[in-house]
């Protein structure tokens, strides 16, 4: 049976989050043992079927952000979660790194209450915990729509490995990442 029949016939969920550019969260969740699909795209804005200049002016209210089918029997919402926490920074109001504006915020898209009731949870918990020396500022937000981005912003990283973005941002995420999370790595 091919990995696709298999996906098809498992029991899947869907998680979409932004974490900053799609480029880095794509790549991340990728690699992520029980991930079968990863779209970046855009979500939560008032605009249909924004495109990527669009987005850019950061008028739109989309975020970039990467809607990621997995198997419910391999990961779980809350081992998404704790990637998402751990992958980018939480604390930073419409910023990550260089990149600035409303479509690089943190946000969790909760397409349930069920995943609402955890973002808000372990938001709490990291803010209660001190985990971050600044408060946790990512938006949790109800999921109202997501749009593809376009073809070249698909698998960009691994398509796209000698690109100097991919180098030098994009590359020594995943190293790091993939030192954490060495455990729940696709083999």
């Amino acid at each position: 049976m091919s990995d696709e029949k298999k996906a098809i016939q498992a029991k899947t969920d869907t998680a979409v989050f932004g974490t900053g550019c799609f480029w880095c969260t794509e790549a991340v969740f990728q690699r992520l043992e029980g991930v079968v699909k990863v779209t970046s795209g855009y979500s939560g804005g008032h605009v249909v079927n924004p495109t990527y200049e669009e987005i850019g002016t950061g008028n739109t209210g989309h975020a970039e952000a990467c809607r990621i089918v997995f198997d419910t029997s391999k990961i779980s919402y809350d081992d998404l979660l704790e990637v998402f926490w751990k992958t980018h920074d939480p604390t930073t109001l419409n910023r990550q790194g260089n990149d600035v504006g409303p479509q690089y915020r943190s946000v969790i898209f909760f397409l349930d209450n069920e995943q609402k009731a955890k973002a808000e949870y372990y938001k709490d918990q990291l803010n209660k915990s001190g985990a971050f020396k600044d408060p946790v500022v990512t938006a949790v937000e109800p999921y109202k729509n997501f749009y593809s981005a376009e073809a070249y912003h698909q698998n960009y990283y691994n398509n796209n490995p000698e690109q100097m973005y991919c180098r030098f941002v994009i590359m020594p995420k995943l190293e790091k990442f993939e030192k954490v999370f060495k455990e729940k790595l696709k083999h």
